[in-house]
């Protein structure tokens, strides 16, 4: 189910005296299963561009197609686009809204117009997708979950539409390092298992660095850069130009490379750093 985007443009405002373009031409594609990083520094209109996957936004100008399906044509079905294309938004409570987890997560699959045995056996489903335990949380009221948990449930909420792609809007933004790994496990393996698109907002380069397998930065309005995840890193003096830190392991190699050791530009994760690191000390290759 892919993506294509042509000379997409938007404005906020558009035909008063506070217009302000924050799309400015922007063409991509984005193919079936692909875990795609979304990234750009604040108010750069990478959140307004996914906005525009499942049709929150119409083109003001260009053209947005998902599988074939224009959504400027005024007969295209944005409905059943918006259940092909799942959108989890940073903040939960922008989401949930029902009483109970169950009601929530259900309340997708209920309007899709399904049976109310499939319905119970997707909400099942999805809880366990997402690590939330069907007896412990399905009656619990939704505003008395943590933020992770919330965020499980907004993610649930989601796929029980049955979504080829989802979009995540920086969804790990406030939790805390145990919160954070879990949230990711999940995406991870949504995408693994279930072979699902993954679109990832997000203002972290370490999670990026670890999970995207391709790279679209924009900056301004514009697409900087749209390569794989490793090219786009190598950019490092170009990502800082334009207000992005790199991931923490790149900052902390290139700091070991200075100091005498041989490693690889653009390593991305521990793993990586490590094997370099011992290869060196193995190799003697670490100077005084």
């Amino acid at each position: 189910m892919p993506i294509e985007v042509t000379e997409l443009c938007h404005s906020y405002k558009k035909g008063t005296p506070f217009e302000k373009k924050v799309l400015h031409d922007i063409s991509l594609r984005i193919e079936d299963g692909e875990f795609i990083g979304l990234i750009g520094p604040t108010q750069s209109g990478k959140t307004t561009l996914a906005q525009h996957f499942n049709a929150l936004f119409v083109p003001q100008q260009g053209r947005v197609t998902v599988n074939g399906c224009d959504t400027t044509d005024k007969k295209a079905d944005l409905i059943s686009l918006r259940h092909e294309v799942g959108y989890v938004f940073q903040n939960p409570d922008y989401q949930l809204f029902a009483p109970t987890v169950g009601e929530d997560i259900a309340f997708g699959p209920i309007n899709q117009n399904l049976k109310p045995a499939e319905v119970e056996n997707r909400v099942e489903e999805v809880m366990a997708q997402v690590g939330l335990d069907y007896n412990n949380f399905y009656n619990r009221d939704i505003f008395a979950l943590s933020g992770g948990q919330k965020r499980r449930a907004a993610i649930a909420g989601v796929l029980a539409c049955k979504p080829r792609i989802l979009v995540l809007d920086d969804i790990t933004a406030g939790l805390d390092p145990r919160g954070r790994e879990e949230i990711l496990e999940v995406v991870r393996k949504l995408h693994c298992n279930e072979k699902i698109t993954i679109i990832f907002i997000s203002n972290s380069m370490d999670e990026v660095a670890e999970l995207a397998e391709r790279i679209i930065v924009v900056d301004r309005g514009r697409v900087a850069f749209n390569s794989a995840t490793r090219e786009v890193f190598r950019q490092s003096a170009r990502l800082k130009a334009i207000g992005l830190e790199l991931p923490e392991i790149m900052t902390i190699t290139d700091r070991l490379s200075s100091c005498g050791y041989n490693l690889p530009d653009a390593i991305l994760n521990l793993e990586e750093a490590l094997q370099s690191i011992a290869e060196n000390l193995q190799k003697g290759q670490v100077s005084d």
